[in-house]
């Protein structure tokens, strides 16, 4: 546990404001206001000083001088983070890294693009395109979100199941470490075998080691067809068989498979603005599964896929798009399922990942376990089934109070990570520990595995400036 620093002095202050000029740092408490608080209210912060670097060298001089006045720093990127490790919890001077903001580079030869930190997901996708490339690394939060809290938080997506996660996704960094040094590593090599893979290190670190100022991405050939279905089934049983058989016909063209559940899309429809019912009936459950290729058998293979299931009793219903306005908007639904949870009332979320094979036994025993503690509560279970990652997430009884039910939060949570724990699972599949996971990690992570991490942070941030208070 980390204990609140020390009130920073004017002169301090006032030398950590002259690294990126008086225009990028934010003193006023309005113009600080939108950096201090998490989307969901969770958590809200307090600095006495927010900084905008404009280049990695800004960023290095600001470390340089926190370490030698002991100054701790919380970076961020689009605020986007879901468990609370991009706020300054205890006073900290917050470092946002929106203003590098650059796509250095698009190599289309070579399928890489080295972009700064701040850059914009939904900016990075647009530069692939442009190069006839894609990055395959699509969330719901594209428009906000940057590349280095994606890499921070080893960030997911829906097509994991096909291209891996951000980790995958990534050739070479650039770090700026915790006393100001930078790690030039901007490799574009697929083959470097000269020691220790250090960008594995900073991914998936929240900021905790260095702070991640560049990174060369990978990207790969735009699919020539692309299909997409919405699926209406009986159980996450049926699904997973789904999957299987979706995966020995297609293979790897097989890029999205999310399970979403009947309450799910009902919220969505209820509160998403113009949103209207994939299919004639609703079903308990659903599937949104996508096929991409680089021949002319997109179509074939989803048709085959589909045709197999109806025929072994999988599937109770089907369409496949029939043009880019239908598939966005079947996407647009599955996007909505997370704000469309807010106005059913308070929501206790859980972002985890059990064996694929273990996903339907995951959510019956769940689903058992929550309505037991709490008669009336709504499980809202959705997410990438592909990679075995459920969003498992518990809405309010109808009529509760808001406030006694969040009230609840570890309680239920205990019970759903319990579940998660007995089938081999990760309490954390893509949002990270940040401060909401960081007191139950000791009791889910191997000692050993967790001793070495902490030695890591010893090494690499021995005073511990670099986002304290998170992770370990």
């Amino acid at each position: 546990m980390m204990t609140a620093p020390s009130p920073l002095s004017a002169d301090l202050l006032a030398r950590f404001r002259a690294i990126v000029g008086d225009k990028h740092a934010i003193m006023d408490g309005n113009e600080k206001a939108p950096y201090l608080v998490e989307e969901r209210g969770l958590y809200q912060g307090s600095s006495p000083l927010i900084l905008r670097p404009g280049t990695t060298d800004e960023v290095a001089a600001i470390c340089k001088l926190a370490t030698e006045t002991r100054t701790p720093l919380v970076p961020q990127g689009g605020n986007t983070g879901l468990v609370g490790g991009q706020i300054p919890h205890h006073g900290e001077i917050l470092l946002s890294l929106r203003r590098l903001d650059k796509i250095r580079e698009v190599d289309a030869s070579s399928s890489t693009m080295t972009c700064e930190a701040g850059v914009i997901l939904a900016n990075a996708h647009v530069a692939a395109e442009k190069a006839e490339r894609i990055f395959p690394l699509w969330l719901g939060s594209e428009g906000s979100c940057t590349i280095g809290g994606n890499l921070s938080t080893n960030a997911g997506g829906i097509a994991a199941l096909s291209y891996g996660v951000a980790r995958d996704l990534v050739l070479g960094l650039e770090v700026v470490l915790a006393d100001g040094r930078i790690l030039h590593g901007l490799s574009k090599l697929k083959k470097d075998n000269t020691g220790y893979d250090l960008r594995n290190i900073f991914i998936g670190a929240e900021g905790t080691l260095g702070i991640i100022t560049a990174a060369t991405l990978k990207l790969f050939p735009k699919p020539h067809t692309m299909e997409t279905a919405f699926v209406g089934l009986a159980s996450p049983e049926a699904a997973l068989k789904l999957l299987n058989l979706s995966q020995a016909s297609a293979g790897a063209a097989l890029t999205s498979f999310e399970l979403i559940a009947d309450i799910a899309v009902q919220f969505a429809l209820r509160h998403g603005p113009g949103l209207r019912a994939p299919l004639s009936e609703s079903h308990p459950w659903y599937v949104l599964m996508e096929i991409s290729s680089p021949r002319d058998d997109a179509r074939a293979l989803i048709e085959d896929a589909l045709e197999a299931a109806m025929e072994a009793g999988l599937v109770d219903d089907a369409v496949i798009a029939a043009n880019l306005d239908q598939r966005k908007a079947f996407w647009t639904l599955r996007e909505v399922i997370s704000p469309a949870q807010k106005p059913e009332g308070g929501s206790i979320k859980h972002d985890v990942s059990v064996p694929v094979a273990a996903v339907p036994q995951f959510i019956a025993d769940a689903d058992t376990a929550v309505t037991k503690l709490m008669p009336g509560a709504r499980p809202v279970a959705f997410g990438h089934l592909g990679d075995g990652n459920i969003h498992y997430n518990v809405s309010q009884p109808v009529g509760a109070d808001k406030a006694a039910y969040l009230a609840q939060w570890h309680e239920v949570s205990d019970a759903v990570h319990a579940i998660v724990r007995q089938h081999g699972g990760s309490i954390s599949a893509e949002h990270g520990i940040g401060v909401l996971k960081r007191d139950e990690l000791p009791h889910v992570k191997d000692p050993v595995a967790l001793d070495l991490m902490r030695a890591l942070k010893h090494t690499l941030d021995p005073l511990n400036i670099l986002n304290p208070g998170k992770v370990v």
